[in-house]
């Protein structure tokens, strides 16, 4: 694990931008709005070969601990608590404010290296403001522009030897848990049969496992119970979420087997027409590119609201991207005539997504943890579906048996010729179709071919992609040369 920065500070003063300059990347949401972001957001950071992990946080605000401010704020104290080193920023162009002194009279009684920050330093405007913090009695501030990306060398020297010397210990650390790791024999069955290929566990890494849904389904408490923590701010107030966390969790199945997980909340997804506000569609827009990078997405329902149209959209959303879909139905503990509500979504799903039936459906409770353990076996059982490659001469043998059950239609009494099929590509599962007069193929005998190679091959309620090719002509002349 790499050594934590963490970032802190008032809001507005450019925490975000600070962060995203940082990694290269804009990965947190940045407005001129305060308050923008809310959990604690990381990243990998290289600074001239320095390595290490920074943490974005909330504006620190001195509110009641029960408001939706003051829990922001006991997720930053407890980023805090856990870091190499903090750094403290300040508006230099604002000066400095009552409650950056607070920041500050708090910072002094935790024992995290503390690297003071004059943001928004370039130019004569932020003159002033960096002279004005040295007040706050932590030595020379960095004057820098994480906007423009100046002083960045100034930083890498601030940090250099508190990084450094976390390192250093982390090492000392892994050196010992691997002088005391007990050696396991691993056994390798030599004659396994050569049908398919299914990559490992170690293989395919850890689950990026996405969870979406509307405001206020519960994504984050179900989070936060998985890894047994307060990880991410919950609340009663719908749209708490803005930015997609990623967190890294280790979940041990019923065998005793530790599976390595990237747990990703993302923002609720409200109808689009709903959707008015720039923050909230910069949020939306942040959950669609967490699909995009997730291997599985569950899509969470809340058992008091049902299913509603909003949900299907955003189940064909995932599935139009290729990514393996799990239904869970959150606050299954308070549920109401759960048998028929159970039928009543099922039926919904079947009906409402036609291109991929059976979908798993999982109940759980974010409260009391009822269903993770089956949710997250279902998770790592559809990824490998997700993964798998069929092996051409298995395919076509079952290909020669669809087609005798049922042929291809010939339209307008010309034959539609099938020759053979192959898988092209995994993850999603990707076949191409070899024939001709392909272009008349209808879609009712595509949806037909798919279908059989989910029920009869194993890849359940998994997208599949079915690309058809013909074989061109070697005596087809072009008009332009004739």
């Amino acid at each position: 694990m790499l050594p934590e920065i963490v970032i802190i500070g008032r809001p507005n003063v450019g925490k975000s931008t600070l962060f995203n300059r940082l990694v290269g990347k804009r990965l947190a949401l940045v407005d001129d709005q305060p308050g923008v972001t809310r959990d604690r957001r990381m990243g990998e950071v290289e600074l001239l070969g320095l390595k290490f992990q920074i943490v974005d946080t909330a504006g620190y605000e001195d509110e009641d601990p029960e408001t939706l401010p003051g829990r922001m704020r006991q997720q930053t104290e407890a980023a805090v608590a856990g870091a190499a080193v903090t750094l403290f920023v300040v508006d230099a162009r604002a000066g400095i404010t009552p409650l950056d002194e607070e920041i500050a009279r708090w910072l002094r009684t935790v024992k995290t290296p503390i690297v003071l920050v004059a943001n928004k330093a370039e130019g004569k405007a932020g003159e002033g403001g960096v002279l004005e913090s040295y007040a706050l009695g932590f030595g020379d501030p960095v004057a820098m522009s994480a906007e423009h990306g100046e002083g960045l060398a100034d930083l890498f020297a601030a940090i250099r030897e508190p990084v450094e010397t976390a390192m250093a210990a982390q090492d000392v650390d892994a050196v010992d848990n691997a002088l005391n790791k007990p050696v396991m024999d691993v056994a390798v069955d030599e004659d396994a049969p050569d049908e398919e290929f299914v990559p490992s566990e170690e293989e395919l890494g850890a689950l990026q496992l996405a969870i979406v849904g509307r405001p206020n389904a519960g994504k984050s408490t179900l989070i936060n119970r998985m890894l047994g923590e307060d990880r991410l701010i919950t609340g009663p107030e719908a749209g708490i979420t803005r930015d997609s966390i990623a967190v890294d969790w280790q979940w041990t199945n019923r065998e005793g087997q530790e599976r390595q997980v990237r747990l990703i909340d993302t923002a609720g997804m409200r109808k689009r027409a709903k959707v008015t506000e720039k923050l909230e569609k910069m949020s939306v827009a942040d959950a669609r590119r967490a699909i995009d990078f997730a291997e599985v997405v569950v899509l969470l329902l809340d058992a008091t609201k049902g299913l509603e149209a909003q949900d299907l959209k955003i189940a064909d959303n995932v599935l139009q991207e290729g990514r393996a879909l799990i239904i869970a139905i959150n606050k299954w503990d308070v549920a109401e005539n759960a048998s028929s509500l159970f039928n009543g979504i099922r039926g919904a799903l079947d009906e409402g997504l036609a291109q991929v039936r059976g979908v798993p459906v999982i109940t759980v409770s974010a409260m009391t943890g009822k269903g993770i353990d089956q949710l997250m076996s279902a998770a790592f059982e559809v990824r490998r579906s997700w993964s798998r490659r069929i092996p051409t001469s298995l395919l076509n043998r079952w290909f020669d048996d669809a087609l005798e059950a049922n042929p291809p239609p010939a339209p307008g009494g010309k034959r539609i010729k099938l020759r053979f099929i192959t898988q092209a590509k995994i993850r999603p599962p990707g076949f191409v179709l070899f024939g001709t007069r392909l272009d008349a193929l209808p879609e009712s005998y595509k949806r037909y071919l798919i279908n059989g190679i989910r029920r009869d091959l194993g890849f359940d309620a998994v997208p599949i992609r079915l690309s058809l090719r013909s074989p061109k002509n070697p005596y087809h002349v072009r008009q332009q040369d004739r």
